[in-house]
Order: C-alpha cells, then structure tokens, then sequence
C-alpha cells in the first residue's frame, strides 16, 4: 500500500522539476551557489515528502573529497543530521507528523576551469584521470524524506530548524505541490518559517 503512495509523490516531485527556472538549470550546469539550496514539498493523503538538495559547503562546511579523518567525521556527522528530518523541517504540531524514511546522499563532481559539462563528463570516465591545478570540487547533498502526518490539513506552517543546523546556508527555494495546486517560495536564515495556512 505504501508503494503505490510513494510513486504518485515522486511523479509529482519529478513534474516539480521539470517546471524549475532557467536559472536553476544553469546553477546545476555549473553556477553553483553557496548558501543557496532547493526544496521540494509534496503532499498526497497524509503523507508528506520533502526533498532537499544542497550544496556540500552549506552542509559540512567543504567540498572537496574527505580524505582526512576530520574531513570524513565532518561528513558523517553532517549526514546524521540530515536523517533527523523533523528536527530540521518541522511541520506545525497540530498536524501530527512523523518521518517515516530519510535517504542521504552526497554526489560529487569535478569540473575544470574552461571544461564544458559534456567534455568533463567524458572525462571522467576514464580511471586514470588526472587532476590538474584549474579542478574545481562540487558536491552536493540529496535527501529524500517521508513523514506520516494524522491531520495533514494542519500542517499550516513548517519551521526550519535546518539554518540552525548548517550555518552556512543561508536560503532555500522551496516548492510546495499539493492537491490545491502548486506554490514557490523562497525560506532564509533569517526568517526560518513557511506558513502554509491553506496551502495544504
């Protein structure tokens, strides 16, 4: 029973992406912005899914490949705070929410300076690739998140506990699809709280 409720969410999630800005396209070929991340909220019955991608510097504070022993617990100390969902995004009590599932990710990309996308792409799948003085390192963190609410119709606002957690973001573009129809916003270090009254 459960499946069948996750593929609707992920078809409305995907057709939330494919509706991104321009913009958006050119910051994930490339532009990559610091402190800037993206969310996407999708509510079917009483399951609500929330998915954030963010750059790897927002969340444990570097890009480049963890190769020392702080780099590594930097990261997986960033990735078990990324699993507590509710700590991070929390829908307003009244709703009743529980997070069912958090899936963690971090993708990584090297770029060089004056390499296009398609040659880099080219690039790297050959295994003796060597890295040169102009590479730059981009990662970024996916998550996907599951949450079970009671009375999802309260969900009137959602607090993000995320700023405090990792502070060096510093804002979020936030699509919300639902049932009524489909919202953007834009959520920020420095007013950490979407209100949804009516939304949901």
């Amino acid at each position: 029973m459960k499946i069948l409720t996750t593929i609707p969410l992920a078809a409305l999630i995907s057709a939330c992406a494919l509706t991104a800005s321009q913009a958006e396209e050119h910051r994930q070929l490339g532009a990559h912005v610091h402190g800037h991340g993206k969310l996407n909220i999708a509510l079917e019955k009483n399951i609500l899914s929330i998915e954030l991608e963010a750059p790897g510097a927002d969340i444990a504070g570097f890009e480049h490949e963890a190769a020392t022993k702080e780099d590594k617990a930097k990261l997986e100390k960033a990735k078990a705070t990324l699993a507590k969902g509710l700590e991070l995004f929390t829908p307003a009590s009244a709703a009743g929410c529980k997070q069912t599932s958090a899936k963690v990710a971090l993708e990584a990309e090297h770029e060089h300076e004056g390499e296009g996308k398609e040659e880099h792409e080219h690039a790297a799948e050959a295994k003796d690739h060597d890295h040169e003085k102009g590479e730059h390192h981009h990662s970024e963190f996916h998550v996907e998140y599951a949450f079970e609410c009671a009375a999802p119709e309260k969900i009137a606002s959602l607090s993000f506990g995320y700023f405090k957690a990792f502070p060096n973001a510093q804002e979020l573009d936030v699509t919300v699809i639902t049932p009524k129809g489909q919202s953007s916003y834009e959520v920020t270090k420095d007013k950490p709280k979407l209100e949804l009254k009516g939304v949901m």
